[in-house]
């Protein structure tokens, strides 16, 4: 860690004999009029639900999308990933997405991402030559890839850094899925020193602010928590149940427990199938009820064994009932969570759970692990059910519930949708713009005291 930390402070150093000096700048109280964002490890213009792409892009864009709606332009750094991608791309306007070359486009693991943050580091103090001094007002980025870049421009152009974790190495370790990879000592030192270096800190929940203290002796004075949001005008119960099903080829009567998602050890969509199976081997006739769709593609430490899920539903024996679906775009994942009866989140580890929200929003009824940001989401009872722990006997009695109550999918829905209304990405990003304009104003004031 030590090593790839030492190149990216000589790369800006390089940077700065051949461009501009950082100057003392005392912004206004006012939010930033330019903030640059850092999504090193995945694009936000990548489709969710494969490879490293998943709950962080959905937020990057719809936050990025909603503060340039209120005033704040954002210019998005992120890896090229392919040769013939153009240097940057105007998302909506207002939003513009950057390619940093750095390291091969393809075959380049998370893992391995870190010896390439010196060349990403350069690739974005190329981009700000090209500016006047004072061009980014604040940077804010995302994940601890990206925390390490985004200190070192802080420092480089005399402006705030704002750090989101959305996952926290220390976290998943405490909650590792069987047969799941921990993350390496080299991540946890990493996190440390971002923390220590940000300006704010942005949790998705009280609880994960918690844990930034717990774990990394995080200033709870300098912590933000801001719930993430959902595009309400996408995700949405619109014509309803049987008209999505008719749209997706489901059965009108059928009972539908879906898992969206990344496919990886630490989602659990391997808890859902056991659970499945234990409903069909206590009431058989069920089978001929059950239509059981993964959504999403294999990610992280689930692409080392991609064939592992369809696997143990043939062994199970419900191969028959599981449709496995790739990842679609958004407009048809908001079809897919409207023809569910329930949506199925056993996760291991969830910083908010943005999925959940999702599926509530277009009036579908959620059973999640009580882990992480879930309880946030999930108004267990009225929204759906939280389960403690990840024992699959618990998600078939939950799903029981809708096999034995057949109006519950209906009355937990419209619960569902209206708790999900207080999640829109405008709030989100109102609130967030005032955790910039709070960085900004603590930074105006130690520049004023050094001053003095």
């Amino acid at each position: 860690m030590s090593q790839y930390v030492s190149r990216l402070a000589s790369t800006a150093g390089r940077n700065r004999s051949r461009g501009q000096q950082p100057r003392l700048r005392l912004p206004g109280s006012r939010r930033p009029r330019r903030i640059a964002m850092f999504s090193v490890h995945t694009s936000p213009l990548h489709q969710p639900g494969t490879g490293d792409a998943g709950g962080m892009n959905v937020y990057i864009v719809e936050l990025a999308r909603q503060l340039a709606a209120q005033g704040v332009e954002v210019e998005i750094f992120t890896r090229a990933t392919n040769g013939g991608l153009p240097p940057s791309v105007e998302l909506v306007p207002g939003v513009l997405v950057r390619h940093i070359d750095a390291g091969p486009y393809e075959g380049l693991s998370k893992e391995e991402l870190p010896a390439q943050l010196c060349a990403f580091t350069h690739g974005v103090m190329q981009v700000w030559a090209d500016h006047s001094s004072g061009y980014y007002d604040l940077v804010h980025s995302h994940y601890w890839l990206s925390g390490h870049v985004g200190w070192l421009a802080s420092q480089r152009w005399g402006v705030p850094l704002v750090h989101a974790m959305h996952t926290m190495a220390k976290v998943k370790n405490a909650a590792l899925a069987e047969d799941d990879t921990p993350e390496p000592a080299s991540r946890v030192i990493g996190e440390t020193q971002i923390v220590a270096a940000a300006d704010r800190l942005i949790a998705n929940t009280e609880e994960e602010a918690a844990d930034l203290a717990h774990h990394y002796g995080a200033d709870p004075a300098r912590t933000a928590t801001v719930h993430p949001g959902v595009n309400l005008d996408t995700f949405r119960p619109a014509d309803g149940r049987a008209a999505a099903r008719a749209r997706l080829g489901l059965p009108a009567d059928a009972l539908i427990p879906l898992f969206a998602g990344r496919i990886q050890p630490l989602k659990a969509p391997d808890v859902l199938l056991h659970a499945v199976a234990l409903l069909v081997s206590e009431a058989p006739h069920l089978r001929r009820q059950l239509v059981v769709p993964i959504v999403g593609g294999p990610s992280g430490s689930g692409l080392a064994r991609p064939e592992r899920l369809q696997k143990l539903a043939a062994r199970l024996g419900v191969a028959d009932l599981v449709r496995f679906c790739p990842p679609v775009g958004q407009e048809r994942l908001a079809d897919w969570y409207r023809a569910a009866s329930v949506l199925v989140m056993p996760s291991h580890s969830e910083s908010f759970g943005l999925v959940a929200a999702e599926a509530q929003a277009c009036g579908t009824p959620v059973v999640a692990a009580a882990v992480g940001g879930l309880p946030v989401v999930v108004r267990d009872g009225a929204s759906g059910f939280l389960v403690d722990g990840h024992e699959p006997a618990q998600y078939a009695s939950a799903l029981r519930r809708f096999v034995e109550e057949p109006g519950l999918v209906d009355v937990m829905g419209s619960a569902a949708a209206r708790h999900a209304a207080g999640f829109g990405w405008d709030a989100a990003a109102g609130a967030t713009a005032e955790v910039y304009t709070a960085a900004l104003q603590e930074r105006q004031r130690r520049l004023r005291s050094r001053l003095r």
